[in-house]
């Protein structure tokens, strides 16, 4: 049977890393939410695994076992016809092909379909989290998930097109062994207290992201210059950048300004949850 769904960006709202591992894993300490734009998968069983790119984003994804859409399903027994619209940008911070693999194997368990214990974080630290796809707290390497009960959040995400390799940001972390995020994550009123608490976390990535790619500093110099905006922050290793709104019309009227003066750049008014 044929099955189809989103795979949505993935957001980090604040992104502290906390310490390594011997084995060279960075301990991580992570707010995620996911918007409700996204790439989008389809898959129709067959007897031999192959894959189709399309979309605004298609160029240079690989069709092969270099997808981890396709190591995703190799690792799970599947085999078929996988179709992957590519709405979203590579290199970019916000799980593209994390995002692709792990709803690949939701629509798999969700048939009924066996996930072998492990293939998730085999694929990534953020496969697990976005096998959830929801607001969670993600720890350790990616495999400690706390669902979070969050306000759904009125954002603008901004990319400048530029793909930024998550190893070259990594090595350039002046410190490994930062503080986490507090114990607990509160219960908030709404979009303005929940923007407030992460006001005082932070994305340490963002120094030597903005090193490799100075471009992500005049997104989120642009972003913190609109109309009403709560709060604004890299996601992830890169390059896209997420701000906070009061309403979906602050984003869409900041959205409609960003555009206008930085055509070029993507822009896409969404919500996170």
């Amino acid at each position: 049977m044929t099955a189809e769904a989103l795979a949505p960006a993935k957001v980090n709202l604040s992104l502290h890393v906390t310490g390594r591992r011997d084995d060279g894993y960075h301990l991580l300490d992570s707010i995620v939410v996911f918007a409700d734009f996204g790439d989008r998968l389809r898959l129709t069983p067959g007897e031999a695994l192959s894959l189709a790119v399309d979309g605004p984003f298609s160029d240079g994804v690989p069709t092969d076992d270099r997808n981890l859409v396709w190591r995703a399903l190799e690792g799970a027994g599947w085999t078929g016809q996988v179709n992957l619209h590519k709405a979203l940008p590579h290199g970019a911070g916000i799980g593209g092909g994390s995002s692709d693999a792990a709803i690949a194997l939701r629509l798999l368990a969700d048939q009924g379909g066996d996930i072998p214990d492990g293939l998730p974080l085999s694929l990534g630290a953020d496969v697990p989290v976005c096998m959830h796809a929801g607001a969670a707290r993600m720890q350790g390497i990616g495999e400690r998930i706390t669902p979070l009960n969050l306000p759904t959040l009125p954002a603008l995400l901004v990319n400048p097109g530029v793909a930024v390799p998550t190893g070259a940001v990594f090595s350039g972390l002046e410190s490994r062994e930062n503080a986490p995020m507090p114990d607990h994550v509160p219960e908030f009123a709404g979009v303005e207290d929940c923007a407030d608490w992460l006001l005082d976390q932070r994305n340490d990535l963002e120094p030597p992201a903005m090193h490799v790619a100075p471009e992500i500093e005049r997104v989120l110099s642009d972003l913190r210059n609109t109309r009403n905006i709560l709060m604004a922050r890299m996601s992830g290793s890169g390059s896209t950048c997420v701000a906070l709104y009061p309403t979906m019309k602050a984003a869409h009227f900041a959205a409609y300004v960003i555009g206008a003066e930085r055509p070029d750049w993507w822009c896409v008014a969404t919500q996170l949850s």
